[in-house]
């Protein structure tokens, strides 16, 4: 089984994140490291988030999981396989 690391996006943050975690939720049995980054202060919160994956499963899972995410408007996913 390969290992794929997947960086996904999100802008607007706050209007596309439920989408985003519904979809990540459906897929997490394959889902082994997940990190949410976002610019934040006490004065400002960045509004465009970005979510790292750490990915264990098969082509076609992960491929689904990819287009998925795609699918979600404000989305921008990239992918690389080790």
């Amino acid at each position: 089984m390969e290992t794929t690391i997947m960086a996904l996006s999100i802008d607007p943050r706050v209007e596309h994140a439920p989408q985003v975690q519904t979809v990540l939720t459906k897929h997490g049995c394959i889902i082994k490291t997940r990190l949410g980054l976002h610019e934040t202060s006490e004065d400002y919160c960045e509004n465009r988030g970005l979510i790292l994956l750490k990915i264990n499963g098969k082509k076609d899972e992960i491929n689904e999981l990819e287009q998925e995410l795609k699918d979600v408007e404000g989305v921008n996913v990239k992918s690389m396989t080790l």
